[in-house]
């Protein structure tokens, strides 16, 4: 994630809120502007929490206590702690609601007069969530996130991470252009993201009647996921929402300035802060564990296929 100096300087003296604040890649990006640009002004952090004090808890253990900040800490030393209350502000909310659940009224204030740049990083990875959960986090999450930025009287950009996967189970040549609302990977003409809703919330309402134990409920809402995102050509819950959100906030985002970024398989930083760096095993993480453990000596794949796996500190975000 090398910035040029023009990117350098064009958040310099900028207020930029980050959702999905404890997730892997807003952590990298959180990073990486303190880091390159002290003098951005400020970062507002929303993370899922009931009141301030979660929150900023929930910083200092997830975010700022991981072994990504250490560069950072090494280079403010004694000063680091003041340098982060000065540029960092944890804000307890969710983009699952209005105003992204923000609710104290000054800081909500303070946000739309003052927020330059939003990063939507927020979103439930699971392939297979519980098909209501993804659609309010992924989907209509993002929708929050879009209206909120509508409101923001100096806002220059709105930057949604989507998944290169949208694509569905396309071959080939593969464009990057915008997703029509209603388009399919399969064809199908009758995709209704309101409908998709309801059917849901209906299926909710029928285990409700049946008196579905949580795991029946859970297991049903999971199976729907799949059998909704299959009907219309996309392998998972995960992709299938995120191809909603951006159908809706590509057609919503009237003249907002609206940037959509479509990573593939993410894993560890390159070379900055340090290389190595991941937090989990995920996907194709797995494989590299089992193969510097020596649990797999040898992976089966065709040698004429692009791996198409992105590192973290090259060029993910510019």
């Amino acid at each position: 994630m090398e910035f040029s100096c023009n990117i350098l300087n064009s958040l310099q003296n900028k207020s930029i809120l980050i959702t999905g604040s404890t997730g892997f890649l807003a952590k990298i990006f959180v990073e990486k502007v303190l880091r390159v640009q002290p003098n951005v002004k400020k970062l507002y952090l929303l993370i899922r929490a009931t009141d301030s004090n979660l929150a900023k808890q929930r910083l200092h253990d997830e975010v700022l206590g991981k072994d990504l900040f250490r560069v950072l800490r090494e280079k403010y030393g004694e000063d680091f702690e003041s340098f982060i209350s000065n540029k960092v502000t944890p804000l307890p909310g969710d983009v699952m609601y209005a105003n992204m659940g923000v609710k104290n009224s000054e800081m909500l204030q303070e946000l739309l007069n003052e927020i330059t740049i939003i990063v939507n990083v927020a979103g439930n990875t699971k392939f297979d969530e519980r098909y209501d959960v993804a659609l309010d986090v992924n989907t209509f999450g993002s929708m929050n996130v879009l209206n909120f930025a509508k409101n923001c009287i100096k806002l220059e950009m709105l930057l949604h991470v989507s998944t290169a996967y949208v694509c569905g189970e396309k071959s080939g040549l593969i464009l990057e252009k915008p997703i029509r609302m209603g388009e399919t990977p399969n064809g199908s003409l009758d995709l209704d993201i309101l409908q998709e809703q309801s059917i849901a919330q209906n299926k909710l309402k029928e285990l409700e009647t049946l008196q579905a134990t949580k795991d029946e409920e859970r297991s049903a809402m999971k199976e729907l996921g799949i059998k909704r995102a299959s009907l219309y050509g996309w392998r998972n819950t995960y992709v299938f929402t995120k191809a909603m959100a951006e159908m809706m906030i590509w057609h919503s985002r009237g003249y907002l300035p609206l940037v959509i970024v479509r990573p593939s398989v993410v894993t560890s930083t390159y070379k900055e802060p340090f290389p190595g760096w991941i937090e989990g095993t995920r996907h194709i993480d797995t494989c590299a564990v089992a193969y510097g453990t020596g649990k797999v000596t040898c992976f089966l794949g065709n040698p004429n296929f692009a791996l198409d796996v992105v590192s973290i500190s090259q060029e993910t975000w510019w």
